[in-house]
């Protein structure tokens, strides 16, 4: 599993769709930390590998010393490579764990978050796990908190449901972006209810076997037929800019 993933993030420097999730990811993180009150602001980050994405967001942001963050990561060599790098930059309220991310006991001290970051997961699970997963959310957030998550749009398209998951777990929508000429999108969500408690003892996902995951299983069709199509919100025009955006809520 290590080798794996390792092996994936190197990736980020030939995949121009990897490339540009990144970008769109760090800012909507910019802007989720300018948007906080004043004060120390707690952010949690679920198969956080090397923490590239809230790192990146952070390097000449002026909030930087209030971001109190746990990223949750099981491969030790990425887990190492974040280490140095929020080390490098002097961010001491940034801490990596190396451990399970699928359970909420991996959290438990950093929660409530006003700021959690799902990215890179819902690829990689089962569609019932990523409805559980969003549907636990609220457990983790504190009020108002915002979510960033991602997606590939690849066929059969599961952003339209994840999108209605949120609204159904009493989240707004801020803003759903794609990147041009890819199937990546990333989403942006508000907490709209009051929050929940923690429940260590749930599992919010476990992650399938590689030739299982839906990641995997649309690049194989992709292989025999083609790039598909990036489906848009209703399986109708593609929705595609750096980035393209529908938002709701303020």
């Amino acid at each position: 599993m290590s080798d794996e993933w390792v092996e994936w993030h190197r990736q980020y420097g030939s995949s121009g769709m990897l490339a540009g999730r990144l970008r769109e990811v760090q800012t909507r993180i910019r802007a989720a930390l300018t948007e906080r009150p004043p004060g120390p602001v707690r952010v949690i980050s679920m198969c956080a590998g090397d923490g590239r994405d809230l790192l990146g967001a952070l390097v000449d942001h002026p909030r930087r010393g209030d971001v109190r963050a746990r990223l949750v990561e099981l491969t030790p060599e990425l887990v190492a490579l974040g280490r140095r790098e929020a080390e490098r930059q002097g961010l001491a309220g940034v801490k990596f764990v190396e451990g399970d991310a699928s359970v909420e006991r991996a959290y438990a001290g950093a929660v409530p978050a006003d700021l959690v970051l799902v990215c890179g997961v819902f690829g990689n699970i089962r569609d019932e796990d990523v409805q559980g997963t969003v549907r636990h959310l609220p457990e983790l957030c504190a009020p108002d908190a915002t979510v960033i998550w991602t997606r590939g749009r690849f066929e059969p398209d599961l952003t339209p449901t994840i999108r209605t998951w949120f609204r159904d777990s009493g989240f707004s929508e801020v803003s759903f972006v794609t990147i041009r000429g890819t199937t990546a999108s990333v989403g942006v969500n508000r907490l709209a209810i009051a929050p929940r408690r923690l429940r260590p003892s749930v599992r919010l996902f476990t992650f399938l076997p590689v030739e299982e995951r839906p990641s995997t299983r649309s690049k194989e069709r992709s292989a025999g037929a083609g790039r598909p199509r990036p489906a848009g919100l209703d399986g109708g025009e593609e929705l595609e800019n750096d980035g393209l955006e529908l938002r709701s809520g303020r």
